[in-house]
């Protein structure tokens, strides 16, 4: 581990599965904090669902098999507790106080600890549900089509992370609170904020509805156009006249590709 990183000397303990909480744990330890993760024996869904993902989240940090339903599990648990910084969690509330775990019984055993609650909503952390459901609660599901990514787990993870570090800097400047509580759903509805204001519906700025700011058509492929400012859109006029979907259709993706540095267009071939 680099000393110099900004969380060095800071340890982490994560009890989260699936994908918020160790993507969270991840950001972390990439600045420096050691995390250890615990996993029930069953393991996490995660390393048998996805296992190259799971390898890429989990890589760097220590996973230890702990059972929290023994006796003997309980007391790993305390003793991790007891030595470490942070606490990240992803279990609906009455699940960790079946356990044990509330801000009460954690401050007994670490008054230091800092703990950061990711739950599914913070208005109804009891209500089950996952990416899908909480991308499509807020507009930002196409029925048409699955999302192309984990929009409110990856979001979440970099909420989690910062709350965390507001969390250790807070305690560092002796102010009150060690618990943070992020919601999925929440972290959704900020990504939303487009769809809520017009930019990404029909018809809106960032629609694709016009010229400068949409996909089109290549001969071998696709390129995404974002000449949204004046001057990028008075060079994108230049090179491709009045007809940038005719323009755009005669060429491949490496044409494409010089066309974007010789003219400085933002311009991003892809295939489908």
């Amino acid at each position: 581990m680099n000393p110099d990183l900004p969380l060095s000397g800071l340890r982490g303990l994560c009890m989260a599965a699936n994908v918020p909480g160790p993507a969270a744990a991840a950001l972390l330890a990439a600045q420096g904090m050691e995390i250890v993760k615990i996993e029930p024996p069953a393991g996490d869904m995660t390393a048998g669902l996805m296992p190259g993902w799971y390898a890429e989240m989990n890589g760097g940090f220590a996973v230890e098999t702990v059972d929290l339903r023994a006796e003997a599990g309980q007391a790993r648990f305390r003793e991790l507790l007891g030595g470490a910084d942070l606490l990240i969690s992803s279990h609906r509330p009455a699940a960790l106080a079946r356990l044990g775990i509330t801000v009460e019984a954690l401050a007994a055993v670490n008054p230091g600890l800092c703990w950061v609650e990711i739950v599914g909503d913070t208005d109804a952390p009891e209500v089950p549900g996952h990416d899908l459901t909480y991308q499509a609660a807020v507009g930002l599901v196409d029925p048409r089509a699955m999302p192309r990514t984990l929009l409110a787990d990856l979001g979440g993870a970099e909420a989690a992370a910062g709350a965390a570090a507001a969390l250790l800097l807070g305690r560092e400047r002796r102010r009150p609170g060690r618990h943070a509580r992020i919601g999925l759903r929440q972290v959704a509805e900020r990504f939303a904020a487009p769809v809520r204001h017009g930019a990404t519906v029909a018809g809106g700025l960032l629609s694709g509805a016009g010229r400068d700011y949409a996909i089109y058509p290549l001969r071998d492929g696709w390129v995404a156009c974002a000449a949204l400012e004046p001057h990028f859109s008075a060079r994108l006029t230049e090179v491709a006249g009045d007809d940038a979907a005719g323009f755009f259709a005669a060429l491949t993706m490496d044409q494409v590709r010089a066309l974007a540095e010789e003219s400085d267009l933002p311009l991003e071939p892809f295939w489908d």
